[in-house]
């Protein structure tokens, strides 16, 4: 295309004197008793209950005004690369219906503009925002307490003049789309107003994230908004989302060495959403091996850590998920992203983010074993040889004869069968 748990600390002190937040009055302390949340409860929400992803016509609806913050665009979907027969293998899906098209690209999308709205009076309880008998979900219910469920909080501690939200539903639930989505929103959000989320548990990875991009929320469980600007582009990718993105990626980078490299396979293991592929850690060595790829494992290191790996690759590979977004956060237009997908949930969404960033975008589709997955090392070779030789950087692939490949890899799965440790990887 052509997440230490988080508390209503404020820290409001990082940016410089006149700009985002420091524009807007500090959110105060306000214990207020407030039965919005128990009373709709009891109304069963006459009003309506949606999620605050894709939200534009819910929002419309209770907005004082909206307004256009950013132009849509026309986008062509870019071919991803990968071999014959491996959609064939494709049993289940997840956010995309048809694996098949969304691959072949050739899509023509009017991608919708971003667009903001002003709410006044909102009621932020327990990740939930309230408008008069109207409940915007900022992520999933399930995540309180059966308790908080079902016997609403009444009390809120904080209190906003002008606030904004920029977190998602989906990017509350999925640590790659609160980095593509949330994280760039966050710099409409800190023109418009303080910045406020849900009182949420934050890994620790993105608590780093927050402090390498100057991210400064509010964390709140109950608060009250007299002004509240949201934000919606209907997850579309048009061009101030990339221009966005851009600024991320360069505050992401800045501090790095961005030293031009083969590539980086970042390892999943149980992270996540559970889909386990019985071969990961062997691949990522036989990668790191023969082609010269790097290993990073977001279970053990830091982002700073991961970050400096990625920075400067020429591939990102890895299973199909949030973790490898990691990578994607930094690569140069022209790198490429190969995921190794389990058949029983093909995903697009990288690819959705891949083509608006102009990277290449491949894909191994593994076979089902009992209790996950595996993925064939000869056909992530062969996926790996159908892309570009070249980079933005102009960095060569690194190949080694395909009968000699063959062979070590032979070699290198004997070792691991015979129990070689995956302790102490490396890059």
């Amino acid at each position: 295309m052509k997440r230490v748990t988080g508390t209503s600390v404020r820290q409001f002190s990082s940016l410089s004197a006149g700009q985002g937040e420091d524009r807007f009055a500090a959110p105060r302390k306000a214990w207020r008793w407030n039965p919005i949340a128990w009373t709709n409860y009891w109304r069963k929400y006459e009003g309506g209950v949606s999620r605050l992803f894709c939200a534009g016509d819910f929002l419309e609806a209770i907005a004082e005004k909206s307004w256009q913050v950013e132009a849509g665009g026309m986008t062509v979907s870019r071919a991803a690369f990968f071999l014959p027969g491996q959609l064939e293998r494709v049993t289940g899906m997840a956010y995309t219906d048809d694996p098949g098209r969304d691959m072949r690209g050739g899509i023509t999308t009017l991608q919708p503009p971003t667009r903001a709205y002003l709410l006044t009076d909102v009621t932020l309880l327990d990740g939930s925002l309230y408008k008069r008998d109207k409940r915007l979900d900022m992520h999933a219910r399930m995540r309180l307490s059966k308790i908080a469920r079902y016997i609403p909080r009444m009390r809120v501690e904080d209190e906003v003049e002008q606030a904004a939200i920029y977190s998602s539903y989906d990017g509350n639930e999925f640590f790659g789309l609160w980095l593509t989505d949330d994280c760039p929103n966050y710099l409409l959000a800190k023109e418009a107003g303080v910045p406020v989320t849900a009182l949420e548990t934050a890994s620790p990875h993105m608590l780093e994230y927050e402090a390498r991009l100057g991210m400064t929320p509010l964390r709140t469980g109950g608060a009250l908004l007299h002004k509240a600007t949201l934000f919606d582009d209907r997850w579309g990718n048009n061009p101030g989302k990339h221009g966005r993105l851009g600024r991320v990626r360069e505050r992401l980078l800045a501090g790095l060495t961005v030293k031009p490299h083969p590539g980086v396979f970042i390892l999943r293991r149980d992270s996540g959403k559970r889909r386990t592929m019985h071969n990961e850690v062997e691949l990522a060595e036989y990668l790191r091996e023969r082609w010269g790829f790097s290993i990073a494992d977001v279970t053990r290191e830091d982002a700073a850590s991961i970050l400096a790996k990625c920075a400067g690759a020429r591939v990102v590979a890895g299973v199909e998920g949030s973790h490898l977004m990691h990578g994607l956060m930094v690569l140069e237009q022209g790198a490429s992203v190969l995921t190794l997908q389990p058949p029983d949930r093909f995903c697009g969404v990288i690819k959705r983010t891949s083509d608006m960033e102009y990277l290449n975008y491949g894909f191994v589709v593994g076979r089902a074993e009992e209790g996950g997955f595996r993925a064939d090392a000869d056909e992530v070779e062969r996926t790996l040889d159908l892309f570009p030789q070249s980079t933005g950087f102009g960095v060569p692939a690194v190949r080694v004869p395909v009968a000699m490949r063959t062979a070590r890899a032979m070699a290198t799965m004997r070792s691991h069968a015979r129990g070689k440790s995956a302790a102490g990887l490396t890059a």
